[in-house]
């Protein structure tokens, strides 16, 4: 089971290693593991996330998320990605902004820093809703209670994680700006760049969701109404395709700190596309497993580890608009949250064995 879902992520790896080998000997091999291994470790979270999603999927959808979504994904977020930040920031063509990344690596990659405050302000709001929805939902399986118990109550109020959104991203566009100011106005002008990204993140997360979750409801509604729907694979398709977008805006937002991180090991564009593209695939891989594994049903804790580390990510992303954060702080507190939620699920399970043994025994002796 796990070679056969893991086989497109080993292809990768060694097509990846051995081009790395090729374009430029054992070094360019070394950067691309190691940055592969970076995107696998920032990118965890998402595999869970993105697997609590998946499993509505048809097996169909499922394939099309590891090959089509693989392409957008390596090709899109990987490779095209900081091609295009260099171009519209730069205003540049595409053509010129590929020859820079291949020619003048150290200024890409300044080109690409300076929009890194665009960048992680459409990642963080698109994130920070993710987090904010599931939090303020009520739930009937909670993992810390103290917490989301009062959350899920406030969650009642509509429209209330968009307010709390809006206010984070007025408060960093602000702050960002009076930063700016006390320190010359060098940066003055990207803080309504700030401004702007950040509600571009937030109606993209409210446009994909809201159609995906049209969708699923039609999808309910007409299975409720009829047992055997003639439109019901139709709806299914469409259904399906709008998860299949949610999932692919939902990963593009979560390789931002991939793509950024990837800058202080190396400038080449082609080793960041073979090592984060490595990484992306096992992500991939991983999700999917975890769906057909039914590890979520098992460990019913580890999606709300990982939306707390969406939550911790989206923060991380707002405040490294203003201030840097090394990448090995955001991947550690991703991995810590998630093995602590995995823990509480092992937890749960022993306590829930060792109950139904005792009510085993207490019935057998009462037969006696």
């Amino acid at each position: 089971m796990m070679l056969k879902t893991f086989r497109w992520a080993f292809a990768a790896t060694a097509l990846g290693l051995a081009a790395g080998v090729l374009y430029g000997g054992w070094t360019a091999f070394g950067i691309v593991a190691i940055l592969a291994v970076l995107e696998i470790s920032l990118s965890f979270d998402n595999a869970v996330v993105n697997a609590g999603i998946l499993k509505k999927m048809s097996a169909f959808w499922q394939t099309i998320f590891l090959t089509v979504g693989v392409l957008i994904a390596v090709f899109g977020m990987r490779l095209l990605f900081p091609v295009v930040i260099v171009a519209v920031t730069a205003k540049l063509n595409p053509y010129d902004a590929v020859h820079l990344a291949l020619t003048e690596k150290t200024r890409y990659e300044q080109l690409v820093t300076d929009a890194h405050p665009a960048i992680a302000a459409f990642g963080g709001m698109f994130l920070l809703m993710i987090f904010l929805d599931f939090i303020f939902e009520d739930r009937d399986i909670q993992w810390l209670g103290w917490i989301e118990r009062p959350l899920a109550r406030l969650g009642k109020v509509d429209m209330l994680s968009v307010c709390i959104a809006l206010i984070g991203l007025l408060i960093t566009s602000f702050t960002f700006a009076a930063h700016a100011h006390q320190h010359g106005g060098a940066h003055a002008d990207k803080a309504q760049t700030v401004l702007v990204s950040g509600i571009a993140g937030l109606v993209t997360y409210l446009v994909v969701g809201g159609l995906s979750g049209y969708f699923e409801n039609r999808l309910e509604d007409e299975e409720e109404r009829e047992q055997r729907a003639p439109s019901a694979g139709t709806l299914v398709g469409r259904a399906a395709f709008f998860m299949f977008l949610y999932l692919e805006v939902l990963d593009a937002s979560f390789s931002f700190d991939g793509v950024i991180g990837a800058f202080a090991i190396t400038n080449d564009i082609v080793l960041m596309a073979l090592g984060l593209g490595i990484g992306a695939m096992y992500v991939r891989s991983l999700t999917v497993y975890l769906v057909r594994q039914g590890t979520l049903d098992d460990y019913v804790y580890l999606e709300h580890g990982a939306h707390y580390a969406i939550g911790a990510l989206a923060v991380i992303l707002m405040v490294t608009i203003q201030y840097e954060i090394n990448e090995v702080v955001t991947g550690l507190i991703g991995v810590v949250l998630i093995a602590w939620s995995f823990w509480s699920s092992v937890r749960r399970n022993r306590a829930l064995a060792a109950a139904e043994d005792a009510t085993e025994r207490a019935d057998s002796v009462s037969v006696r």
